[in-house]
Parts: C-alpha cells; sequence; structure tokens
C-alpha cells in the first residue's frame, strides 16, 4: 500500500471532523461565551476524554496494535479472530465496572480535576459528568474496532466516525440549549446529552465496517469464557503491555490534570481560554501527527513481525520529514498569526475581545510545541512497534517533572499561556529525546539529505512567517463590527495565499515534494515468522 495516500486519506477524513469540531467550538463559543459554566462543562467533559485517551486511545492501543499485527503476520486470520473475541470480553465487563465506579465518585473526581470551581459550576459539572461518563464504555469499544480496522488497512471508517460526535454536539448546542431554557433547566446541560448521543452513534457504524471484513468481536458474558479469556497468552502480553503504557499515558494525563488544576485557580474563563485554543492546535495534530500515527502504527508492527527493519527505518524517516515539511509552517503560523485564527473563528456573540486576546497568547504557547507533539506521533509508534514502551514512559515521567517546573516558572509571569508554553517546550524535549533514543539504539539511520531538506524548509517557513506577521499587523482582524462573511473571507485567503507562497519558496529553493507523495509501498502479504 502506498503510505501518503493512506495518509492522505486518514487526513482528508480527519479534516471533515475538524471542520464540524470547529463549528461546534464556534457556535460553544457564540452561545455560551467563556464562563464559570463553560469552565463546568469542559472539566466535566475533560473527565471521560482523560480516560479515554488513558485507556482506549493511549494504553490499550499502544498495547493492542503491536500484539495484533503480529498476530495476524504470525498465525492467521483466524487466531486473530480469537484474539479480539477474547479482548472485547475482557475489556466490556472492565468498562461496566469503571462507569458504576466512576458515575458513584463523580465528586470526588471533579474535584480532583478542578477544586477552585466555585460551588455551583462545580455542583453543574459533577451533574454533567454523571450523565457523560458512560461515554468513556462507547469510544474505548469504538477505539477496539478501530485497531483492528486500521490493522486490516481500514482507515476510512474509525477517521471520519468523530464527525458524529461533533453534529451530536452542534444539534444539542443549536436546538438542545433553548429547549432546556424553556424547560428551566441550565442550557448547557443539553451538551452532555449530546455527547452521549455521539458516543453511540460512533460506535454503531463500527458495526457493518467490521462485518465486512468478518472480524466482528464476539463478546461472551459466561465465566468459562472469562476465564479462558484471562488465560490466554495474547491477552496476557496485552496486558503486560499495557501496565507500562499506563504509566506513560497517565504522566501525560497527570500533566493535564495539573494544568486544569492550576487554571482553575486562576481568571475565570481561564480553562475556556486553553480549551479554545487547544482546539485550534487539534488541526495540524489531527491531520497530520495522528494520521501519520494512525497509518505508520500497525505497518511498523507488521513490519518488526517480518523482520523487515529496512522498511521500519524508511517509514519513521518518511514521516519524520512530512512532519518537518508540513509541521514547522503550521508552527510558524500559530506564533505569527494567533490573533487573526482566533479573531476570524471565536469573535461572535459571549466571546469578547478579551477572550480573543487570552486564547491567542495561549494559542501561541502551544504553537511552540508543535513540532514536537507532531514529532511524538512519528517516533512513539517506532518504540511500541518493538514492543518497548518502557523506553517512551520513563521519558514521559522525566518530561512531566520538567513541565510542573516550567510552570512553577512561567505561570507568575504569563498565567494561563505560561501552562500553554510549558506543555509545548515539554514536547519539544520528550521528541528529541526518543529520537536520540532511536538513533543509538540503530533502529533509525536518517536517509541521506537531511541537512538540505531542513535548509530549505526553514528558510521558506522563515518567510512565511514574515509574511503572516505583516498580514496580522496590516488589518483590525479584532474589530467586532467586522462582518463575519468577511472576517472568515480574509482568514480563508490569508491561509491559502500562506500556503502557495510557501511551496512556491520550497520549490524555488530546489526541494522535490515528489519522493515524499510516493514513498516505498509495503508488502501486502505478511512476512514470515519471526524465529
Amino acid at each position: 500500500m502506498n503510505l501518503f495516500k493512506a495518509a492522505s486519506t486518514v487526513s482528508l477524513l480527519t479534516l471533515a471532523s475538524r471542520i464540524t469540531g470547529l463549528v461546534r467550538e464556534l457556535l460553544m463559543a457564540s452561545v455560551f461565551g467563556a464562563s464559570a459554566l463553560t469552565d463546568a462543562f469542559n472539566v466535566a467533559f475533560r473527565i471521560p476524554n482523560l480516560l479515554r485517551r488513558l485507556f482506549a486511545e493511549g494504553a490499550f492501543s499502544q498495547a493492542f496494535v503491536p500484539i495484533l499485527a503480529a498476530n495476524r503476520a504470525q498465525h492467521g486470520d483466524e487466531s486473530t479472530q480469537l484474539l479480539i473475541d477474547r479482548v472485547a470480553t475482557l475489556l466490556a465487563w472492565a468498562l461496566v465496572l469503571t462507569c458504576v465506579l466512576g458515575v458513584a465518585a463523580a465528586p470526588v473526581l471533579v474535584y480532583a480535576m478542578a477544586s477552585g470551581l466555585q460551588p455551583r459550576p462545580f455542583e453543574a459539572a459533577v451533574f454533567m459528568t454523571r450523565w457523560m461518563f458512560p461515554y468513556i464504555a462507547f469510544m474505548s469499544l469504538v477505539s477496539l474496532a478501530a485497531a483492528v480496522l486500521n490493522t486490516y488497512k481500514r482507515f476510512a471508517v474509525p477517521a471520519a466516525t468523530p464527525v458524529l460526535l461533533n453534529l451530536a454536539m452542534i444539534a444539542a448546542a443549536w436546538w438542545g440549549a433553548p429547549w432546556f431554557k424553556s424547560l428551566g433547566l441550565e442550557p448547557i446541560y443539553a451538551l452532555a446529552g449530546g455527547v452521549m448521543l455521539g458516543g453511540a452513534l460512533q460506535l454503531a457504524v463500527q458495526v457493518p465496517a467490521l462485518l465486512r471484513i468478518g472480524m466482528l468481536p464476539r463478546i461472551c458474558f459466561g465465566a468459562r469464557h472469562i476465564k479462558a479469556a484471562w488465560a490466554d497468552p495474547a491477552t496476557q502480553s496485552v496486558l503486560t503491555l499495557m501496565l507500562p503504557a499506563l504509566l506513560g499515558v497517565g504522566v501525560a494525563q497527570i500533566s493535564l490534570l495539573i494544568n486544569t488544576q492550576i487554571a482553575s485557580y486562576l481568571a475565570p474563563g481561564s480553562v475556556s481560554w486553553l480549551t479554545y485554543a487547544d482546539r485550534l492546535m487539534e488541526f495540524p495534530i489531527a491531520l497530520l501527527g495522528v494520521a501519520l500515527g494512525v497509518v505508520l502504527m500497525p505497518q511498523l508492527a507488521a513490519a518488526k513481525a517480518a523482520g523487515n527493519n529496512q522498511q521500519y527505518a524508511a517509514m519513521i524517516d518518511w514521516g519524520l520529514r512530512l512532519v518537518v515539511l508540513l509541521g514547522l509552517p503550521c508552527a510558524v503560523a500559530l506564533l505569527t498569526f494567533a490573533t487573526p485564527l482566533v479573531a476570524s473563528l471565536y469573535h461572535y456573540g459571549a466571546f469578547t475581545a478579551r477572550d480573543v486576546q487570552q486564547t491567542s497568547i495561549a494559542l501561541m504557547g502551544y504553537g511552540a510545541g508543535l513540532l514536537g507533539l507532531l514529532a511524538i506521533k512519528v517516533l512513539a509508534p517506532g518504540y511500541y512497534a518493538s514492543q518497548n514502551i518502557k523506553t517512551p514512559v520513563r521519558i514521559a515521567v522525566v518530561v512531566l517533572v520538567v513541565t510542573q517546573l516550567l510552570n512553577i516558572a512561567l505561570v507568575p509571569l504569563l498565567a494561563h499561556a505560561g501552562l500553554a508554553l510549558a506543555i509545548g517546550i515539554g514536547a519539544l524535549i520528550n521528541a528529541l529525546w526518543l529520537l536520540l533514543g532511536l538513533l543509538k539504539n540503530g533502529s533509525y539511520t536518517p536517509s541521506p539529505g537531511w541537512w538540505r531538506f531542513s535548509v530549505q524548509v526553514g528558510l521558506a517557513s522563515g518567510l512565511l512567517g514574515a509574511a503572516l506577521w505583516w498580514g496580522a499587523g496590516s488589518v483590525d482582524w479584532t474589530a467586532a463590527q467586522t462582518h463575519w462573511g468577511l472576517r472568515l473571507g480574509r482568514l480563508a485567503g490569508a491561509c491559502l495565499g500562506g500556503a502557495a507562497l510557501y511551496f512556491a519558496l520550497l520549490r524555488l529553493a530546489g526541494l522535490k515534494l515528489r519522493p515524499l507523495m510516493k514513498p516505498e509501498k509495503l508488502p501486502e502479504k505478511p512476512g514470515p515468522e519471526l524465529r
């Protein structure tokens, strides 16, 4: 298969998800603004999302995908189906227990996440947490389905399904909030219902895709089946790999938890400013980083299982080149063009000029570390594919300590923006450490031409930054009276013009893009069993 084509498919579908997600955020910002109650919703929504990233998309995927890909390469589809059934059985029972405990312990979870909330928003956060907690069950099963589909090179459905969550939340904000208000309820509670509806829809659309490849999980409820699933060596391998993976992903979530706690003690709206900035950061991360991670993870694992170290190194090299080629100009744009972005997209209704300013400086802090955040999506799967999760975990623990030390230094100076900048710097350190580890152990050797490539991209990105900086200062992007159509039109023109300028500069610098568009193809058939 062509890696670039697969990554492009995932990226385009993810773009649809992010566009609908942006519409969702714009609508939420316009209807609810940045207030104590929006902070409450963001805290409540962050709790199941934290656990989803911790267990589903995080530790579970990191442990399950390499085992699944290796099992398919070495033992075939029948053994793979049995592994999927047994893992699904254990996962389903774990989710039932987790949801029951989560609903009961909602006040403790909210306090642990944001103890600085005042009584009314605290109570609202507890109520919404209880409503939304089962969302983790839907998304964990969606992650199981996505792991199976991606291993079988079916990338489209998992990449497209987040659109359904966004559409459900848009409907909740547009129709549900006024309805709740007419009933005398807090309008923002409608968003909790939208989250649950979106989770159910995302799980439902996985079923036909799994049926088409004959890999629909069969969840068994009898004690005999649970015992057999627990005793299976393959599921034991998944569980064994999950333990260090939990610690590694947990470190990142602990950092998020600490940052949310700190933000809850800052000016009201700080949690929301960081959330709105993070949503804009999700565009480049999802379009490039997530797409590369989704495509590379099962392919790297299959290459390792087949003993094809040359293909393994070539895929990492290709991924890193795309990160630099597309990630560096995005980082430059976030640093030089943050205010026009935020003002054009969010400055409507209840979202004030002060909200624009505070969200913009948070976005710049995140943007400083964008290259690191993207590179991690390529480098970390290089370790997971070798079933080496301990090394990224050790690195993550040290980076957590460094990030909190940076918070101590930066938050008194920059308030909530210091939290964003600390995360960005920590991501750069994490990515550099992962890269040095792969170079040191010989897993990855850079292909020729990196220095020339870096200079070409660096010069083009620098000139792009100068042009965007001029564009940001030449127009009053924050003028509230400017019609929304004109704002969005100017923003679209600036983005398209910036992209055209960047690629024209690359062409003038002599950079050839075609080799990156058609990297070496992977073998379609699984390789031989490792001895």
